[in-house]
This record gives structure tokens, sequence and C-alpha cells, in this order.
């Protein structure tokens, strides 16, 4: 019968990982801040996993350090989509790769200038969810969802079109037009 680990056994058993795991995670993110975050989740994970097998420590966090790097690109992906249907455009060259991703960057920082529902149904959608599922799971009407959804959008649309034209408006923080 295999005894659990104390935790300040476990954690040194886990922490023993942590080089080789950061480094699988920094081979397939882009960012090493990203990198560290799926290391110290995947060594949480394993921390608070009353049933793990010391003699599977290494697989086990190889696996859940390759699952929260897929994470980590889903919620890019669900992100790239929610930036295409607010702005479309098919960017084809390098130079418009490069410019697309900056104004994508920039979207998703105006996101967060949106107020109340407006700013959790975008931010739902983000993640993913459609506007019905973030009504049903948060107990406002799909009609209120959907129009707080198409509000965000249209100001969004308006801060882009602000900012192309001179950024004065979409500068202002809390200006609502």
């Amino acid at each position: 019968m295999i005894t659990p680990a104390t935790p300040a056994l476990r954690w040194q058993q886990l922490l023993h990982h942590h080089d080789r795991i950061h480094r699988l995670a920094r081979s397939r993110l882009r960012g090493a801040a990203e990198a560290e975050d799926c290391a110290q989740e995947a060594l949480l994970r394993a921390a608070a996993f009353d049933a793990l097998d010391e003699s599977r420590i290494g697989p086990f966090l190889t696996s859940v350090t390759l699952r929260l790097c897929t994470d980590v690109h889903r919620r890019e992906e669900r992100a790239r989509r929610l930036l295409r249907r607010v702005l479309p455009g098919d960017p084809t060259g390098p130079e418009e790769v490069v410019c697309a991703e900056a104004e994508d960057a920039w979207m998703l920082r105006q996101v967060g200038r949106l107020t109340g529902l407006e700013r959790e149904v975008m931010l739902a959608r983000r993640e993913g969810m459609s506007t019905r599922e973030y009504a049903a799971r948060n107990g406002v009407s799909a009609k209120a969802a959907e129009g707080a959804y198409t509000r965000a959008r249209a100001r969004l649309r308006r801060w882009y079109a602000g900012r192309r034209e001179g950024g004065h408006r979409a500068a202002r923080p809390g200006a609502h037009h």
C-alpha cells in the first residue's frame, strides 16, 4: 500500500519537476508569463490531487501542463473569433497580420472599458459562450443579453472608428457616445 506524502514532501516532489514543465509549456506558448502560469497551475493541481500516484508525478504533470497549454490556445482562438466578428477582415500579408494583431490587442483592451451587462456579455462571448447561454447562466433574458451584445459591438466599432479618425473620442476613458 502506498502511503500519501506529507504536504511538505509532496511539494518537494512536485517542485523537482518545475523547470521541466516550465520548458514544456514555454515551447508551446508565446509568452514566458503564460508558460509560468501553466507550470504553476499544473503544480497546484497535482498538489491538490489526493489520489496522485507518487511514481507517476512526472507523467501527471506533463499531461496537465499540455492540457493547460491547449486551454491557452483555445482562449486565444476564441478571442480571435470574437475580434473577427466585431472587426471583419482578412489580413493576408505579414504587414496586415502585424497590424491586425495590434488592432486585436487594442480591441481587447477596449472591452475592459465597457460597463455592466455589455462588458459581461462580451467577456462571456470571448470565452466562447453564446448570448443565450450567458442569459441562462446569469438569470437575464436572452433579449437583454443580445441587446447588450449588440450595443457593445456598436460601441466598440465607434471607438475603433474614432481611433482611426484621430483617437480623440476613443482616448477618453468612460466616454460612451
